[in-house]
């Protein structure tokens, strides 16, 4: 063995815990494909892993897709998926015409604005972020994408507090940036890299009633704060008054696999931050303009953070731009440079999220979320008492988890009937993510109707009875 083979031998490392999406190595998808794809699909498909670099969940990837309109995508054979994932890009559909009618005249009149110069889409956009947004955040700061806006709100936090340490939660995802990975929690994303990641991030279990890390007993999904006395919260307030010095907790404020916090959390969470001098940042690249029934997740909670991303939709699921906002106190970096990012004020990116925005407001569709969401849980709820798998159901608007087990009991996961059921769904045309191995995530665009809704559910149900069926477990 030469002193390169040597050099590029890799130590054994653990095998990654299943968190984000299906496997895309087991045998089910493979006889999916086998019975799905034909020669052109499978040609493609070849291409994508001979050319891509490899990595989890994508490689092979599932399909090939050829369209991508309103809730729907189509695939190489003409199918169609209700697309209850979407990366959560796609609030107001794939495709909306006056999205892509506003983009092109964008480019006709100014496509691009080099860095140094104003240009009015960008303060336009601006100035809507700080109209819309939670409390008093109204300094706005661009980016291409929300693992480059995460790593800005960190390096603001740093400036301000004139401290590096971090508290994030572990299972969380902010990105896959260097920074935003140290702070993430996802093994998927850390483990594989050799040596520290940023000095300083601390990371503690996150709150997750239904299968609470501290061990504490749930009520059909819910915390029993008279036991518990929301142990969560009270470790975030430990954990700052041990390390002394922390610059900020960050967090999804409604996490996406989904979790929802129990009730009083964020408020228990943000008078800890201002007794120690900590800055409380929300990630909302998932969750924010409208997916959880609300404009931002926080809303549900009535917290204000210091700091707030945004991303993922907000270029309307058809151009990359993310944001961040902040309080006025919080623009200390006047000498300094903490973006400066070639595309921060592009015109053309800056007028698909305006537009954006204005289409969700005009076309009410938080409101839509919101009921169709609710309707969707009391309708899986009701399928609870159906299907011995179901474990639990949460969620808010249009970010829904179903939690599948083998026995509500013992809640033993389920990762092999979710992938079934997962399979099944896509011959019925319904398309979604499963998270953590076993929760079957439902986020659908904020314009689906309730005839689109029941459609998945009923594929939903028609599946769930199937692979129960195959199981043994009906």
């Amino acid at each position: 063995m030469g002193v390169g083979q040597k050099m590029m031998k890799k130590p054994d490392r653990q095998e990654p815990v299943q968190s984000e999406s299906e496997s895309n190595q087991s045998h089910l998808r493979s006889d999916w494909a086998e019975r799905t794809h034909d020669s052109v699909t499978r040609g493609l498909l070849a291409e994508d892993t001979r050319y891509f670099m490899h990595q989890s969940v994508s490689t092979p990837c599932l399909s090939v897709i050829t369209k991508a309109e309103g809730a729907y995508i189509e695939d190489a054979k003409g199918r169609r998926y209700l697309d209850f994932h979407g990366n959560n890009v796609h609030h107001i559909g794939y495709g909306h015409s006056k999205l892509k009618a506003a983009i092109t005249r964008q480019m006709d009149t100014l496509p691009f604005a080099p860095r140094r110069f104003a240009c009015q889409p960008a303060l336009s956009l601006a100035k809507k972020l700080a109209d819309i947004a939670p409390g008093d955040l109204a300094k706005v700061l661009f980016t291409t994408g929300g693992s480059d806006a995460v790593e800005v709100a960190l390096k603001i936090a740093r400036a301000a507090t004139g401290r590096y340490k971090t508290i994030s939660f572990w299972d969380a995802f902010h990105g896959a940036g260097f920074g935003a990975v140290s702070i993430g929690g996802e093994q998927m994303f850390r483990s594989h890299i050799t040596g520290p990641l940023l000095p300083g991030t601390e990371h503690i279990a996150p709150f997750a009633c239904y299968r609470c890390p501290y061990g504490y007993p749930d009520r059909d999904g819910k915390p029993q704060l008279e036991l518990c006395k929301m142990t969560c919260a009270r470790f975030v307030r430990y954990v700052l008054e041990k390390e002394g010095d922390v610059a900020a907790v960050i967090a999804e404020p409604l996490r996406a696999v989904p979790y929802i916090p129990p009730p009083g959390f964020w408020q228990e969470v943000r008078q800890a931050c201002d007794e120690y001098g900590a800055l409380l940042i929300f990630d909302e690249i998932p969750t924010g303009l409208g997916k959880t029934g609300r404009m931002f997740a926080c809303d549900h909670e009535n917290v204000v953070p210091d700091i707030l991303v945004l991303g993922k939709a907000l270029g309307g699921g058809i151009l990359p731009i993310a944001a961040v906002l902040a309080k006025n106190e919080l623009d200390v970096a006047n000498d300094y440079a903490i973006g400066h990012y070639t595309h921060e004020k592009n015109p053309v990116t800056s007028q698909a999220a305006l537009t954006t925005i204005n289409i969700i407001e005009e076309e009410n569709l938080v409101e839509n979320a919101a009921k169709i969401g609710d309707y969707a849980l009391q309708c899986l709820n009701q399928l609870k008492a159906v299907h011995p798998s179901i474990g639990d159901v949460r969620g808010r608007g249009f970010l829904i988890g179903v939690e599948l087990v083998l026995d509500r009991e013992s809640k033993r996961a389920g990762n092999d009937l979710a992938e079934d059921v997962f399979y099944r769904c896509l011959d019925k045309g319904l398309s979604f993510k499963i998270t953590m191995g076993n929760v079957l995530t439902l986020s659908p665009p904020l314009n689906l109707t309730r005839v689109q809704m029941d459609a998945a559910l009923e594929a939903i149900d028609t599946s769930l009875g199937e692979a129960e069926k195959a199981l043994g477990l009906s």
